[in-house]
């Protein structure tokens, strides 16, 4: 007698309201170890831009879309012919190109920030593959970048930040540009505490590596909250400015 050979039993996902619970606990979790590598080095975030010329902060925004606008088109040029790195590789090179902008002060630090910018993005670009999207996708290229709307490791204000999460639903059209003059304030905020926390004397390129460190950890968790959700959308067909409130729930929980 011939014997069938039934195909494995895919596991069932969780609950959505456990994969919520998941998502929530990753945010919360996000900017933790940048504050705590800033307290290592006897650096704060209080008052940081304060540290940087005026020339510097003045001109931040219009830096950061420059950078935004290189790596961008560098990141996803560069899929072509490099392979997605692990995360741990991602926070290793980043560490490494943060020590280099650190070394010299604000004038590298400034150069140093399209690098960053662009290998940051490329990560995020493949943790939107390990979701199951395509980064070519306009959809999921608009996604990428509005990873980069959410307040940094180093925000003072204890809130959980998921404004970024909705910053899509506010964008007119679908260019790039436009998300990017959305993108672009919150991120350039996020940049002036990095620049600023990277001129602290003495330690500037070990601060440049910590710090360096912290932000791709956090945006990797922030991308994997932004395509977790997007994923359980689809997956569900539930609303996802629903899946959005479900998550500002579970966060105000003790």
């Amino acid at each position: 007698m011939t014997q069938t050979i039934l195909p494995p039993v895919k596991p069932a996902d969780p609950p959505v309201e456990e994969q919520i619970k998941e998502l929530a606990v990753r945010l919360k979790a996000a900017k933790g170890p940048g504050v705590q590598l800033l307290s290592a080095l006897g650096a704060t975030a209080d008052g940081l831009l304060d540290r940087l010329p005026s020339k510097v902060k003045d001109g931040l925004n219009a830096t950061t879309i420059k950078a935004l606008d290189f790596s961008f088109d560098a990141a996803s040029k560069s899929r072509s012919g490099l392979p997605d790195t692990g995360p741990w590789l991602t926070r290793a090179i980043t560490t490494g190109t943060g020590a280099a902008g650190g070394f010299g002060g604000t004038t590298t630090a400034l150069a140093e920030l399209p690098v960053t910018t662009t290998v940051l993005l490329r990560a995020i670009q493949g943790i939107a593959v390990e979701h199951g999207f395509d980064p070519e996708h306009p959809d999921t290229r608009l996604d990428c970048l509005q990873v980069f709307a959410a307040a940094g490791p180093l925000a003072e204000d204890d809130q959980i930040d998921v404004g970024f999460l909705t910053l899509r639903l506010s964008v007119s059209g679908s260019s790039v540009q436009a998300m990017l003059k959305q993108v672009a304030p919150k991120f350039a905020f996020v940049l002036g505490q990095k620049l600023a926390a990277q001129t602290v004397p003495i330690l500037g390129a070990i601060t440049g590596a910590a710090i360096n460190y912290s932000f791709t950890s956090y945006y990797q968790d922030i991308a994997h909250v932004q395509f977790g959700l997007r994923r359980l959308s689809e997956d569900t067909g539930q609303d996802r400015a629903a899946l959005i409130e479900a998550l500002k729930s579970e966060l105000t929980k003790p």
